[in-house]
C-alpha cells in the first residue's frame, strides 16, 4: 500500500476517555476551603498545578526542607556515589543538632539506608546532618548543593542556609510551588519510598523505635510520602504525596494552625485531585509510518513525538479522545535529530486539548555529488537491463 502523499492525515479513535473537552486551568484560591494560608495541588508526571493559594509566597519550611536532603542522598545513591551498605560514622556536630532525632552518639555507626529512614520517617536531625557530611564533607559544603539544585530545578522562591530547616533563619526559606517541585523530583524514584511509606519500624537490633511523623501514611488511601514539619516560625506544614491507579498527586500546604489541621488541609487537596481528574494518553495506539527522505543516506526516517507522555484532564464531560496527524510525504536530507516533520493535535469532540510536535528520530546525511551520481547511474543500468 502506497504511503506517500502530499499530506499524511488520519483520525484515530481513542479508547473512552473521562476528559473534558475545555483545556484545564489552575483553580482559584476559593475553589478550594482550606485554612492554611499557603498550599499547592500539583500532578506528579505532568507537573500540572491543579490548585494553588499564595503559592510563590516566600516562607520558612521547617523540616520540609528534608525533602531536599533526601532528593540528594537519593541521587547520590542512585549514581552509585554512595551504597545504601555504606557505612556512616556521626560526628559531634551531627550529634548536636538536637530537635527531632534518634539520639546519635559521637562516632556511632549506622548504614545510609538505616540514616535515611530515620530521615523519612522520625525527622532526624542528627541523621540528615551526619549524611550530608557524608556526601559533601560537611552540612555547609552540603547546603551549596542544596541551592544548586533548587536552581537547576527552577525553584526561583528558595534559599536553603541548612539541611534540616530546624533553625528559623530568615534566609532560609521556600515557597509552597517550590516545595511541590522539589518533591515532584523526588518521588521520581521509586527508592525514596521504601522509606517514606513506613509506618513503623525499628533500629539498633530493634531497641529503637521509629513512628512516621505522616500520619497520613498510616490512614490515607495510597499515601507514598512525603515530609512533615514544624518551628515555631514555620508553623504546621506537610508535603503529602498519594498515588491511586497510577496517578499521583502532591499537595502542599505550609503554616498550618494545628497539626490536625495540615493533614485535614492536605486529604481536601488530595481528595479533590482524587474525585476530579485523570491522566489522558497524548500517544495513539498505532505507530508512526516512517518518512521518505530525498537524497538522503537512508531512504526514511521515522518520526517521533516529542514531549510528555500524558495529560492531565479533568473526569467530568465523557468524550472519546482523537488524534489528528499531520506528516510531509518526504523531507530533503540533510534531516537533522529531534528536527520538527509534522505535528499531531489532540482533540475531544471539536475542542482542541493539545498540539504534539513530530520529530525525526535520528539524523540522516546528505548524499555527497560522488554518491548521488552513483545512485543514478545505478538507476540508469537497471533500467536499460530492465
Amino acid at each position: 500500500m502506497r504511503f506517500c502523499k502530499k499530506i499524511l492525515s488520519f483520525i484515530l479513535a481513542a479508547v473512552v476517555l473521562t476528559t473534558p473537552a475545555m483545556a484545564m486551568e489552575t483553580l482559584p484560591a476559593d475553589a478550594i476551603t482550606i485554612e492554611a494560608p499557603y498550599a499547592v495541588l500539583m500532578e506528579k508526571s505532568t507537573g500540572t498545578v491543579i490548585y494553588e493559594k499564595e503559592a510563590h509566597t516566600r516562607c520558612a519550611p521547617a523540616s520540609v526542607t528534608k525533602v531536599m536532603t533526601m532528593l540528594l542522598v537519593t541521587e547520590a545513591l542512585e549514581s552509585g556515589v554512595i551504597g545504601k551498605e555504606t557505612v556512616v560514622t556521626a560526628s559531634e556536630t551531627a550529634c548536636s543538632m538536637g530537635g527531632s532525632q534518634i539520639w546519635l552518639e559521637p562516632g556511632e555507626q549506622m548504614t545510609v539506608s538505616e540514616m535515611l529512614k530515620c530521615v523519612a520517617v522520625v525527622s532526624a536531625n542528627d541523621c540528615a546532618v551526619a549524611l550530608a557530611e557524608l556526601i559533601a564533607g560537611s552540612e555547609e559544603a552540603f547546603v551549596q548543593r542544596m541551592n544548586q539544585r533548587a536552581g537547576q530545578l527552577g525553584m526561583a522562591d528558595t534559599h536553603f542556609t541548612n539541611c534540616t530547616g530546624l533553625a528559623d533563619d530568615d534566609d532560609h526559606y521556600t515557597s509552597a510551588y517550590d516545595i511541590a517541585v522539589m518533591s515532584r523530583e523526588l518521588i521520581r524514584h521509586d527508592l525514596i519510598k521504601e522509606y517514606t511509606t513506613i509506618w513503623m519500624d525499628t533500629i539498633r537490633g530493634g531497641e529503637f523505635g521509629l513512628s512516621n511523623t505522616n500520619r497520613l501514611i498510616y490512614g490515607y488511601e495510597g499515601a507514598t510520602g512525603l515530609k512533615t514539619g514544624f518551628t515555631s516560625k514555620a508553623m504546621y506544614c506537610l508535603a503529602a504525596t498519594a498515588e491511586r491507579d497510577g496517578v499521583e498527586y502532591i499537595a502542599v500546604v505550609l503554616h498550618g494552625q494545628t497539626s490536625e489541621k495540615r493533614f485535614n488541609d492536605a486529604r481536601t487537596l488530595l481528595n479533590y485531585a482524587f474525585a476530579n481528574y485523570t491522566l489522558a494518553s497524548l500517544r495513539p495506539e498505532q505507530a508512526l509510518p516512517p518518512v521518505a527522505v530525498k537524497l538522503g543516506a537512508a531512504d526514511c526516517v521515522q518520526p517521533i513525538f516529542n514531549g510528555g507522555e500524558t495529560m492531565l484532564r479533568e473526569k467530568s464531560g465523557m468524550a472519546e479522545l482523537s488524534y489528528d496527524i499531520s506528516l510531509p510525504e518526504q523531507v530533503t536530507a540533510p534531516v537533522t535529530e529531534g528536527q520538527v516533520l509534522g505535528s499531531m493535535t489532540v482533540r475531544c469532540g471539536d475542542q482542541t486539548l493539545a498540539q504534539v510536535d513530530i520529530v525525526a528520530a535520528a539524523q540522516v546525511d546528505r548524499l555527497g555529488f560522488w554518491a548521488v551520481y552513483g545512485r543514478l547511474f545505478g538507476m540508469l543500468i537497471g533500467r536499460k537491463v530492465g
